[in-house]
């Protein structure tokens, strides 16, 4: 059997850390609009059945 490698990987990349490639997120400008986009966009959705809720009940 092989051995599975358990290091975890960090959540943020350093922008200087040119060398790893353990790394879920990115520090650069696609990845800040993309999660910015995501949770703009949620908060809407979650204000929209919040909103409709209301008007319904």
């Amino acid at each position: 059997m092989t051995k599975k490698d358990n290091t975890t990987p960090d959540l943020v990349k350093d922008a200087d850390d040119k060398n790893n490639r353990d790394y879920i997120l990115q520090d650069n400008k696609k990845t800040k609009f993309g999660a910015t986009f995501i949770i703009v966009t949620l908060v809407i959705l979650i204000l929209a059945v919040i909103a409709t809720s209301y008007f319904i009940g």
